[in-house]
């Protein structure tokens, strides 16, 4: 028996990539590190932008790396253990995350920054534009 997706219809043609990204959103990860998204209004020489906001308290700019690979904003963080100290309690741990965030066509990432414990990445958001094109039938006798 073949599963049913929103993507099954024989109308959608060409979305096979669009329904693995979102299975492979449903599968990310543990919710770690939480994050915000927020829209930034434009100005008079700035479009509208996006602002992604991660806290990553304990992480510094050295343990964290941020990418894009094909159409997702995929960051990074990696925390060393600290042999040299011996804890008497550790209700902090030091540890890996990977979080992922599928981009629109267009998008760029115009600037990350971290501050207070917060790594902010902000994006340019592209202005939509409506293309309408006429396609040419031919006859062939």
């Amino acid at each position: 028996m073949s599963r049913m997706t929103p993507f099954s219809s024989p109308l959608l043609l060409g979305f096979d990539a669009m329904e693995k990204t979102l299975e492979r959103l449903a599968k990310n990860g543990d919710g770690y590190p939480p994050y915000n998204i927020e829209r930034l209004p434009g100005t008079d020489d700035v479009a509208e932008c996006l602002r992604i906001t991660l806290a990553v308290a304990g992480f510094a700019e050295s343990d964290l790396d941020i990418t894009v690979e094909e159409n997702q904003l995929v960051v990074r963080g990696r925390q060393n253990d600290d042999t040299e100290r011996e804890f008497l309690h550790r209700g902090i741990a030091s540890r890996q995350f990977q979080r992922c965030f599928v981009l629109a066509d267009g998008m760029r990432v115009i600037a990350a920054d971290l501050q207070n414990g917060l790594l902010s990445i902000d994006l340019d958001r592209p202005e939509t534009q409506r293309l309408v094109r006429k396609i040419n039938i031919s006859v062939k006798d």
